[in-house]
């Protein structure tokens, strides 16, 4: 249910972003990492582990870094960060122990996280202009 609720939730995202003309500046997607990779630091506070929000919060920086980088220079870095971030989210737990998040939320985000990196993906290779565009 948590594939599908993610799947059926990052479609939505990501045509109202299409639809509302949110993904036509460059800024949109590299936001979406930048939420995306805090919801960790998040949970880790709800869980009340120093620990956890310390290794989080690195984890976190190297996927703002990422946002950043596909902002300033190519948005296919976007794509990675994207996809990489809910390969992150299936091996999550051999890394890092996080008492605040939900059983459910490795799924949901990984199958968020994936098909949002593949709709940007198809927006790029759709409108090459796009990747560009300053």
């Amino acid at each position: 249910m948590e594939y599908m609720i993610g799947v059926g939730l990052a479609v939505v995202v990501c045509a109202f972003a299409m639809l509302a003309g949110f993904d036509r500046d460059r800024v949109f997607y590299p936001m979406l990492v930048t939420v995306i990779a805090t919801y960790y630091i998040l949970f880790a506070a709800i869980g009340n582990s120093a620990p956890a929000i310390v290794r989080e919060s690195l984890i976190a920086g190297v996927f703002l870094a990422l946002a950043v980088a596909g902002f300033k220079m190519n948005l296919w870095l976007i794509v990675a960060a994207l996809a990489g971030h809910g390969v992150f989210d299936f091996f999550h737990h051999l890394f890092i122990q996080n008492p605040g998040v939900p059983v459910w939320w490795p799924r949901f985000c990984l199958s968020f996280d994936v098909l949002a990196g593949g709709f940007l993906a198809m927006l790029l290779m759709r409108r090459s202009r796009f990747a560009s565009k300053v």
